[in-house]
């Protein structure tokens, strides 16, 4: 899907990327971890971020935490030129990897949904929780998203994933 009229981003754990070029796409791999998707469609502009973890002890502005990833993300775009209101948001991730361990990833799922909702930035689609990693290349320009499921070894969770609007994600 992607050739020469396009650039590739990859971003990890605690990064974040802006752009507002048609063919840009953005990309990323996700677990536990979750990534938002956020665009202005009117304007032509997006981001994705890539947090790792719901909370803070220290409330610090380590963007590998959901606060301050969403914050930076949304700051940026606004910059940029992108409107609160015509924002759009799409959510991947927080997949529970090891399910002996505490659940990371509903925990990061909840909290992006709950900044999200508090900033009035309306989720149009995504895909959330479960238990396999997932690779997301979003389109910032367009909010266009393709989402692969990468699998796992770990057995089905005992809850159905959180799906949103299933229409809205393309799957590879």
């Amino acid at each position: 899907m992607t050739g020469p009229q396009n650039k590739v981003i990859h971003i990890v754990q605690g990064e974040h990327q802006i752009s507002g070029q048609p063919g840009t796409v953005i990309t990323t791999v996700l677990g536990s971890c979750v990534a938002a998707c956020i665009y202005d469609p009117e304007c032509g502009i997006g981001g994705m971020n890539h947090f790792l973890l719901p909370e803070s002890a220290s409330g610090s502005g380590d963007i590998r935490y959901a606060a301050a990833a969403m914050e930076v993300l949304i700051n940026g775009l606004l910059r940029q030129g992108a409107l609160r209101n015509r924002m759009q948001a799409k959510l991947f991730g927080g997949a529970r990897m090891i399910p002996t361990l505490p659940d990371i990833g509903r925990r990061n799922a909840e909290m992006a949904q709950r900044i999200l909702q508090n900033d009035g930035i309306r989720v149009v689609s995504g895909d959330l929780c479960g238990n396999e990693a997932r690779r997301i290349r979003f389109w910032p320009t367009t909010g266009r998203v393709q989402m692969q499921l990468l699998g796992n070894e770990a057995p089905p969770p005992a809850e159905k994933p959180v799906r949103t609007a299933p229409g809205e994600v393309e799957l590879f």
